[in-house]
């Protein structure tokens, strides 16, 4: 019997899937900005600015919230809102829902609950990404919150824009797992997005942005 060998080229060629079949084309997903917290009131994603892309160049835009970790004056939630003036105001209209699972670091309280007071109908109010369960003011340094917000063809001016959140918050023996979603009622363009806790300051963690090329 024959000895038949393979390099390393033949190996990738049988073991790679290729990208008409996973709907997927390679660099997919482009880095545009990392914005790190410090102490920071706010941290502001603004098209055109600091190198900031949040136009018609890709059609779904993606952030990541990597320990992104409050230092609250009170009990506090992270929080964002859309601009369509290039971040003169943060105020556009939203409707959305949010629900949460949750559960404590004792198994004494378990629950998969709706979120009324996280929900937004017709509301220019910053939306919050973290539901319920609040961080304390002088959190410790394991409380934080991470996660990913997808938001779809923000250029658009036709449409109104949609938006998905899924995170998981660590906050007084919890582990929370938080789920929001809505859209932005307007058919002017999204072109920037701000980040903020509900009292005091992000003390620490990333914000990353990507867009999502078309596949």
């Amino acid at each position: 019997m024959a000895l038949v060998k393979y390099n390393d080229r033949s190996l990738r060629n049988l073991t790679t899937v290729p990208a008409a079949v996973t709907g997927n084309s390679p660099g997919a997903l482009q880095h545009i900005k990392t914005l790190t917290a410090s102490s920071s009131s706010t941290l502001s994603f603004v098209d055109g600015s600091d190198s900031v892309v949040l136009d018609n160049t890709y059609p779904i835009y993606k952030f990541e919230f990597i320990n992104i970790h409050p230092n609250p004056t009170g009990n506090a939630h992270v929080l964002f809102n859309f601009s369509a003036d290039t971040g003169s105001n943060y105020n556009v209209t939203k409707t959305s829902t949010a629900f949460h699972a949750r559960h404590d670091e004792g198994n004494s309280d378990t629950a998969l609950t709706y979120d009324a007071a996280a929900d937004l109908a017709q509301s220019t109010s910053f939306q919050q990404l973290t539901s319920e369960v609040t961080f304390p003011a002088s959190p410790v340094n394991d409380e934080h919150y991470s996660g990913y917000l997808h938001l779809f063809n923000p250029s658009s001016t036709t449409f109104v824009k949609h938006f998905i959140s899924t995170g998981l918050h660590y906050s007084s023996t919890y582990a929370v797992n938080d789920f929001v979603a809505g859209y932005a009622n307007t058919t002017s363009a999204i072109d920037a997005i701000q980040f903020k806790m509900t009292s005091g300051n992000i003390d620490a963690g990333q914000i990353k942005l990507y867009g999502i090329k078309d596949a």
